[in-house]
């Protein structure tokens, strides 16, 4: 049985893992993470596409390939999770099942992370587990496409 593509993606700063804010984000880096991300997705039959970046447009360009390219997205959007109509619009535009991930639980920060422009729009959530929080995300997304 041929692999399942799920594209996993970040959002602005992501890039700076392991060196911005490590008490807040671990130390481990974006690079690190993809490696740790891609055994896992192996492990569980699916093939990742790993990819990060800053811009806004770029997201929005990343969501709606992996709309055509995927059977899955995970995203931590990051910082547009709580600012990005356009982000929100590329995600409820998608076919796809969608988990929302982020390192930290944005609810027990600063009042303006309380704010979510995607939790309606995503199939589900990982939220405040770490890098340990990727690998579920992982894990739960071989569930749902499991039954496709």
């Amino acid at each position: 049985m041929k692999a399942k593509r799920v594209t996993m993606l970040g959002g602005p700063n992501l890039g700076l893992l392991g060196s911005r804010e490590p008490d807040v984000y671990g130390t481990v880096t974006w690079s690190e993470l993809e490696t740790l991300c891609n055994d896992w997705a192996s492990g569980l039959g699916l093939d990742l596409v790993f990819a990060q970046t800053d811009g806004e447009g770029d997201l929005v360009g990343l969501i709606g390939r992996a709309g055509v390219d995927s059977s899955g997205l995970i995203i931590n959007a990051a910082a547009y999770t709580h600012t990005s109509v356009a982000v929100r619009d590329a995600l409820s535009a998608l076919s796809i099942p969608v988990i929302e991930l982020h390192l930290t639980n944005p609810d027990a920060r600063e009042p303006f992370r309380r704010r979510n422009m995607i939790r309606d729009v995503v199939t589900a959530g990982v939220f405040g587990l770490g890098i340990p929080g990727y690998r579920l995300a992982l894990a739960g997304m071989a569930e749902l496409l499991a039954d496709n």
